[in-house]
């Protein structure tokens, strides 16, 4: 078939990412540029040989010069081809969910589903997207509208919202502006509070998707809550970085004698309180607001032993190679303080959801916190995100996620 698209010819260097499975062209990694492509518009990617490589959508204005949608040079792509790979992301979702989660989970999770840059989570009847890339803002009505006529039509999901959380500053990297707002399409409401209910591993929440962070709610540990929750029943567990108290509530849901939930956020804790009470777990439950890192520093300092269960769920803290060796700092310091407030025989479950904390970084920075706190660590479970944020191998910004469990002996 012919090809019609400008032409980004690649180094070696490129050429061995994109055989080797990654999507991503970046500027420095373009030799020749045939045409005169318009950001966001689709063009080949060719080797030095002229070797077909993929097409994706081109952008002069990212560092990702262009983001790869397809290898096939038999595709065409019309909009046939961008329902195919709608309808291919929501029956994945469907199958490795199943029917009652795929009622709340992430169903299109950026270029583990070839839709670079594009987030899409689905709360119930709520959906709500993030678009990080030009080339996805440029089709986006298009998307919508076939992704909700999918769900409504296919896949029987009553869909009464779609919300765009546009309002993220990496968009100035694509050249685009941030935003929020409701999306007006067939039958959609454009005037609610932003507040909807989800329930998740038995648990109810409200989940706030205009000003909550990100899209709302963090569905990528579902199945990591519910993983401590099986060995909660009895233990008496700190929560840190609780957020909505996710984790926290999980646990109080598994049994445990009783729950500490931190955060520095108010009104991070306001939130877990009503969803406490929503739960009716509020009765085996207490909220700190407080700096983790400070109150591990107080309670390691006074010799306290209140606990023998330990959730860090921490955010990022790093988002670039150029900190990491700060972020190592920081996760040993957390880890460190909570291997020593546990007791023999207690539990540390234990988390990073940077892609740039390798699971090499992470392991290693554990193994040197347990040497230095001088306890030993009986691995029971090494978990990952859930199967709704896929990993794409070879392309390591997909595996971000990595979550242990840990018996301190």
């Amino acid at each position: 078939m012919p090809r019609t698209y400008p032409t980004v010819t690649i180094t070696s260097k490129g050429e061995k990412m994109l055989t080797g499975g990654h999507v991503w062209v970046y500027a420095d990694e373009i030799t020749a540029l045939d045409g005169t492509p318009e950001n966001g518009s689709l063009v080949d990617v060719r080797s030095q040989k002229g070797k077909y490589l993929g097409t994706g959508f081109y952008n002069d204005h990212s560092k990702i010069r262009v983001r790869v949608v397809s290898k096939n040079a038999n595709d065409r792509f019309d909009n046939a081809f961008w329902e195919r790979k709608l309808r291919w992301a929501l029956d994945y979702r469907r199958t490795v969910m199943g029917e009652a989660d795929f009622s709340c989970c992430r169903l299109i999770f950026g270029e583990a589903d070839a839709f670079p840059g594009f987030t899409v989570d689905r709360f119930g009847s709520v959906i709500v997207t993030q678009v990080l890339s030009l080339g996805i803002e440029c089709i986006k009505d298009k998307l919508y509208t076939c992704l909700l006529r999918l769900l409504r039509e296919e896949f029987g999901a009553k869909i009464d919202v779609l919300y765009e959380r546009n309002d993220v500053a990496i968009r100035a990297l694509e050249g685009m502006e941030q935003y929020k707002g409701f999306w007006q399409g067939d039958g959609l409401l454009t005037n609610t509070d932003g507040l909807t209910e989800i329930t998740e591993n038995g648990i109810v929440y409200e989940v706030d998707y205009i000003n909550g962070q990100k899209t709302g709610f963090f569905l990528d540990q579902k199945y990591n809550r519910d993983a401590i929750a099986k060995i909660a029943k009895g233990r008496r567990v700190l929560d840190c970085f609780t957020h909505t108290g996710s984790f926290g509530l999980n646990a109080a849901r598994g049994g445990a004698a009783h729950v500490t939930s931190v955060d520095i956020s108010a009104d991070a804790i306001d939130m877990a309180k009503k969803n406490a009470a929503r739960n009716a777990l509020d009765g085996t439950m207490d909220f700190v607001c407080a700096d983790v890192f400070e109150l591990l520093t107080e309670m390691a300092a006074q010799g306290k032993r209140d606990y023998d269960f330990i959730i860090l769920d921490p955010p990022a803290f790093t988002k670039s190679r150029d900190t990491l060796k700060n972020a190592i700092r920081g996760y040993k310091e957390i880890n460190l303080k909570a291997m020593k407030l546990l007791p023999r025989g207690g539990y540390l479950a234990t988390c990073s959801c940077s892609h740039f904390m390798t699971e090499t970084y992470f392991k290693q920075m554990l193994h040197n916190a347990a040497e230095d706190a001088g306890v030993g660590l009986r691995q029971i479970e090494a978990r990952q995100q859930s199967p709704d944020h896929p990993i794409l191998w070879n392309v390591p910004e997909t595996d971000y996620l990595k979550f242990f469990i840990f018996q301190i002996v």
